[in-house]
């Protein structure tokens, strides 16, 4: 069943409540998908240094952390943690590095996402409990994307919470099921791509990251998606500066979107729009099939 819900904000002046909406559109989508949750936010940040977002339990070691990356970096190193994820602020040239030294001092860390504005936060639990535990009403940015998952085809785990991200500030939430995954995976794998899960949307994120590699635009790599993935889905993505919406050519998953001024908002059903201010000035419609709806920051 899942849930999802978008916001990409027009109007600068609501950044800094981008993460409290997102929780209320979030926590309106519990019923659709109460066993685990994961919000991705694009906030602050430079080309010069990327985020690595890390699931690491243990908040005692935070400060030996920061230390030993800095020694073996030879720079700077930022670390905010939000319950039991830790993001580090690294060098943009330094990931392969500093990851290698991570795997090799802290067991069991697992990298979440990177980029130089995003961040994930993925738990098992209800959505309402979820954005509590990471804070995230408190979080500010200019979009983010958030998924509310009910498990049909796996267990429940935090590694199958979406969303996905298979490339530098890109990440995928999905509704539906894929058919033709697992050969799309493997041909992905040959092109040097790497899974974490055998979840059919981490394919579908991995095959638009395969795409814009290749010089596709978002835009473009969605609508090659319409014939390459099989199945049924809604796609919402994000970017480092975009966020875009495809439906499959059936369509038989419910979504529902509105635009106004100050910005363009996704949900699996209207409640989760409903709690938007000025929602009621937007224009709110259904994204027709095998239609690509894509907006950028410029």
């Amino acid at each position: 069943m899942c849930g999802i819900v978008g916001l990409f904000l027009k109007n600068e002046k609501l950044e800094p409540d981008l993460g409290r909406h997102l929780s209320r559109m979030l926590a309106s989508m519990s019923a659709r998908g109460p066993d685990s949750a994961g919000i991705a936010i694009y906030g602050a940040g430079s080309v010069e240094r990327i985020k690595l977002t890390l699931r690491i339990t243990d908040a005692s070691s935070d400060g030996d952390l920061a230390t030993g990356l800095e020694a073996e970096l030879g720079a700077p190193v930022d670390l905010v943690r939000r319950s039991n994820h830790v993001v580090l602020g690294i060098p943009g040239d330094r990931q392969s590095e500093a990851l290698a030294w991570l795997h090799q001092h802290y067991a069991g860390v697992h990298l979440v996402s990177a980029g130089s504005r995003m961040e994930i936060y993925k738990e098992v639990g209800r959505p309402e409990q979820v954005a509590g535990q990471f804070k995230l009403s408190e979080m500010r940015g200019t979009h983010g994307i958030g998924h509310t998952r009910m498990a049909t085809e796996s267990a429940v785990t935090t590694d199958g919470a979406h969303p996905f991200s298979t490339g530098a500030d890109q990440c995928l939430v999905h509704n539906g099921s894929l058919s033709n995954h697992n050969a799309v995976r493997r041909n992905l794998k040959r092109e040097g791509l790497v899974f974490e899960t055998e979840n059919d949307s981490e394919v579908a994120a991995g095959y638009l990251t395969w795409r814009m590699r290749g010089g596709d635009s978002l835009r473009e790599a969605l609508t090659s998606s319409i014939d390459a993935l099989d199945g049924f889905f809604t796609f919402v993505v994000g970017t480092r500066d975009g966020f875009a919406v495809l439906r499959d050519p059936i369509a038989c998953k419910p979504a529902v979107m509105a635009e106004s001024d100050d910005y363009v908002a996704f949900g699996s059903e209207f409640r989760a729009l409903a709690v938007l201010p000025g929602i009621e000035d937007a224009r709110v419609f259904e994204p027709e099939p095998a239609t690509v709806y894509a907006w950028e920051r410029r």
